[in-house]
């Protein structure tokens, strides 16, 4: 037979696409919920037996494959452009361009071939995630179940057909495991319940059943009962429903699309910051040196290469390389120890800069599946007989009833009860129902020939109506029940009674008159790692605030099993009534919010994020897209629903903390790195600055010449890049990682004024060391090229790890490339380089001199130091 996907082709190529569907064609997929079965069989065009090959064929052509909207990829030459909008390589740029302009095409070319190098960096280590999340994208099940005939008069049969060739007004058939291949209205349905947590979140299956006069649906977009969603997933039952929307058209692909929004993060705050802090002061540095030669020296347009090397002398050129390198060998270390895949490098600092961080604790703090916890007699005593009951009807239900496999509560129940396969043997089984929501087993009675015992199993309610009680005593039964939820539990009913023996089949009527035995509770398994993972995060300054759509009591519950204290819950109903103003203080306070939508998830992680927090959000399904839209950096595990995945920055190998607390951990690592660089260059270069300012007004000749400007920089760019290799210390990793403008701006300006100083009196040291016009000119060049290159080293050094620097280590890259700074700047002017840089000789008296006047500034760079790093530890 010929294949769907080419008789769409030809149908394509045959005729053009009407413009809009005829009458008998799908409605949108709202209208499903309201109509009864048949009016939307008619609505489709369909009926029981499904369509016919031609028809499917010509669906596919009009409506196009069952898939999601694909993505615009992104070409490596639009990344490139994209990451010349950094605003420090914009002010490169700006700088390179002005350079050239006043002919100091060595400066030019430095300046802009380092841009070009951060640049291909950045686009190549996103390319690299980009192809490793592609590689995760492809979802196992394939195939559909659809019911189709070969023309209309023929006999319909199933067949199963890929995914991607499914279309509207399909009769598809759906059993345990399968996926949901589209939107769909069930026709048909036994003992279904879907697992709906990619879409809502919610840990246990959800009942699912046919109704052929929809009434008032219990709010929300996939609760409705007789619809099921692409994205969902059938846990046991079967099926038989009608197909309402494909592609685009279906609720997944709308979920996949809200919020899908480029944020602006901590680390765009950052960098924006400090950036123009430097910007007004390299757009006021070149107006003020041209003025004052002018004023002073009557210098006219020579004075504009210094003036530029000045402002080239004040900018972390190297900065993008550094940030770039920095933060693509953290994300490969990542990827290559932990199989955590970056998609968006500056992510990595986000992570690092992370200090609340928002879950679900389905999968995350528990492991997706209930544990037994309790059973319960009448009174609420414990009382092990319970659990044998139940465990005896998970037992036989499961073997007598032919279920592929047990409810997630059975399996607990099973587990908890191991010795029940040498119970009493089993007769009949009446399998869980979703609108009666229980199960029977019929079992041979011990030691009493001729009679069977009823076991039933299920909703407390349903169980009681089915039991022999007063009001009385079924009003306080419902209160212990009650209680037992209010703190947290899932609870099943247990009851029995005794039947004489039949050879017919037992029926749902056989299920009254029963005796209530007691309740067996539930709670959440814990995973193995949590517990740890909370302590390591709380140990590094990362609150954990809970975001889940479970009842209050479940969340509570299984933060106290994990020693955190759940304090007050705030639930959505309550979030919804604080404006945006008050949430975020509430925010602040609770660390556990539930019965939470996707709206509500996104709204606290935007309050949080109001409030002055980096917030990281981990969430695995479609209602938690827009909160990993809103917060500064979005988590997923590798098993996430496809748009996740595309959405996120960081994609986990496995939904864990400890996996979680190690992106951190690296996230730090790089963004320590990054920010001991700003500190150390910055403040170096913005002493060197006011140095050269002072020396232009004082000197008749310029204290540097731009040659000299330029080979300084050089070789202070190549030891700069060591900061992208280092270790940083322990420190830097027990707290978040931030570059607060003001604080940075405090920072560099005072050790700026010290490196200053040091500047100055070296300026002196010159005036005593030297004579002669000219030749103190070309020694005062030399001396203060090897002055800079000294103190920029020392500073390299003292500042590397703050108060914290000496934990006992080795010399790492820092260090090393700090003394190798160290020797160019002594034998490079006596080296046969220094006459053509217009470098003098210098004599001993000026090496003996600048020896005592680092020290002091070694000791001043100590002092203020350790000041600096106990008023950070204080604040």
């Amino acid at each position: 037979m010929e294949p769907v996907a080419e008789r769409a082709a030809a149908f394509r190529a045959a005729a053009p696409v009407p413009p809009r569907p005829p009458a008998h064609e799908p409605l949108a997929p709202p209208d499903a919920a309201g109509l009864t079965a048949l009016q939307l069989l008619r609505a489709h065009g369909s009926g029981p037996r499904g369509l016919t090959e031609d028809e499917a064929a010509r669906r596919l052509a009009r409506y196009g494959e069952n898939a999601l909207p694909a993505r615009r990829r992104v070409t490596r030459r639009r990344r490139l452009l994209r990451s010349l909008r950094d605003p420090f390589t914009t002010v490169l740029l700006c700088l390179g361009v002005l350079s050239a302009v006043v002919a100091a095409w060595g400066t030019a070319t430095v300046i802009l071939s380092l841009v070009l190098v951060s640049c291909v960096l950045r686009v190549s280590g996103e390319h690299r995630a980009d192809r490793s999340v592609a590689l995760l994208r492809a979802l196992l099940p394939t195939t559909a179940t659809v019911v189709r005939r070969a023309e209309d008069a023929a006999e319909s049969r199933t067949r199963e057909v890929p995914v991607g060739e499914v279309v509207p007004g399909d009769v598809v058939r759906l059993g345990p495991g399968d996926l949901v291949p589209a939107d769909v209205r069930l026709l048909r349905a036994t003992g279904l319940s879907v697992h709906q947590q990619a879409l809502t979140g919610e840990s246990a299956p959800v009942p699912k059943h046919a109704v052929q006069e929809p009434g008032e649906s219990p709010p929300g977009p996939f609760a409705p009962p007789h619809l099921c969603f692409q994205g969902s997933s059938v846990a046991y039952g079967s099926a038989t429903a009608l197909v309402t929307a494909t592609g685009a058209a279906t609720r997944f692909a709308a979920a996949h699309r809200a919020g899908d929004r480029r944020r602006f993060t901590a680390f765009d705050r950052s960098v924006h910051g400090i950036s123009w802090t430097l910007i007004r002061f390299m757009l006021l540095t070149p107006p003020l040196v041209l003025v004052a030669g002018a004023a002073l020296h009557g210098r006219g347009l020579e004075t504009l290469p210094f003036a530029v090397a000045v402002a080239v002398g004040l900018t972390p050129e190297m900065l993008p390389v550094v940030v770039t390198t920095a933060l693509a060998r953290g994300a490969a270390r990542l990827a290559r120890e932990h199989r955590v895949i970056v998609t968006r490098l500056p992510a990595l600092h986000d992570l690092g800069s992370v200090d609340v961080l928002c879950l679900d604790k389905t999968g995350t703090l528990t492991q997706d599946r209930p544990v037994v916890t309790g059973a319960l007699d009448a009174e609420g005593r414990d009382d092990p007989e319970v659990l044998r009951w139940a465990a005896a009807n998970a037992w036989w239900t499961l073997h007598l009833a032919d279920l592929p496999v047990p409810d997630a509560l059975d399996e607990a129940v099973l587990e908890a009860a191991q010795e029940m396969a040498d119970g009493p043997e089993g007769v009949a089984a009446l399998p869980f129902d979703p609108v009666r929501r229980l199960s029977t087993a019929v079992l041979r009675t011990p030691g009493r020939l001729g009679r069977d015992t009823l076991v039933v199993k299920g909703a407390v309610e349903q169980v009681l109506d089915r039991c022999v009680l007063d009001a009385e005593e079924r009003a306080r039964l419902l209160d212990l029940a009650a209680a037992e939820a209010a703190a947290g539990s899932r609870l099943l009913a247990v009851a029995v009674a005794e039947r004489p023996a039949r050879h017919g089949e037992w029926s749902h009527a056989d299920e009254r008159g029963l005796t209530f035995r007691g309740l067996v509770t539930f709670g959440d398994a814990l995973a193995p790692t949590a517990a740890d993972a909370l302590a390591e995060l709380a140990g590094r300054g990362v609150g954990v605030k809970i975001l889940t759509g479970d009842h209050p009591g479940t969340a509570a519950q299984v933060c106290r099993a994990l020693g955190l204290d759940p304090g007050r819950v705030l639930t959505a109903d309550e979030a919804d009534r604080l404006t945006d103003a008050e949430l975020g203080p509430a925010a602040r306070r609770t660390a556990v919010f539930a019965r939470c939508g996707p709206e509500h998830k996104a709204r606290i992680v935007t309050a949080l994020r109001a409030t002055g927090h980096t917030v990281g959000f981990l969430g695995d399904g479609v209602n938690d897209l827009p909160a990993l839209h809103a917060a500064d950096v979005g988590l997923c595990p590798r098993e996430s629903v496809d748009a996740v995945r595309e959405c996120a920055d960081v994609v986990l190998a496995e939904k864990d903390l400890a996996a979680v607390d190690r992106a951190i951990t690296a996230g730090r690592h790089s963004g320590g790195n990054i920010g001991t660089y700003l500190r150390i260059t910055l403040s170096s270069n913005l002493g060197n600055v006011f140095a050269m300012l002072a020396t232009a007004l004082l000197l008749p000749f310029l204290p540097m010449l731009p040659a000299q400007v330029l080979v300084q920089n050089l070789c202070f760019d190549a030891a700069q890049l060591a900061f992208a290799y280092e270790r940083p210390s322990r420190a830097v990793l027990r707290r978040p990682t931030r570059l607060r403008p003001r604080g940075f701006l405090r920072f560099i300006t005072g050790f700026g004024l010290i490196n200053a100083a040091a500047d100055v009196a070296t300026f002196g040291v010159l005036a005593l060391t030297t004579h002669g016009a000219h030749a103190s000119q070309e020694a005062f060049h030399a001396g203060w090229f090897t002055e800079n290159l000294l103190t920029q080293a020392l500073v390299m050094v003292v500042l590397r790890g703050g108060r914290h620097a000496a934990e006992g280590r080795t010399a790492g890259p820092v260090h090393r490339a700090a003394l190798g700074l160290a020797v160019i700047g002594v034998l490079l002017p006596l080296s046969p380089l220094g006459p053509p840089l217009a470098m003098g000789t210098l004599p001993p008296l000026y090496y003996v001199l600048l020896a005592t006047v680092l020290a002091l500034y070694a000791a001043v760079l100590v002092v203020a130091r350790d000041r600096y790093g106990r008023a950070a530890d204080a604040g």
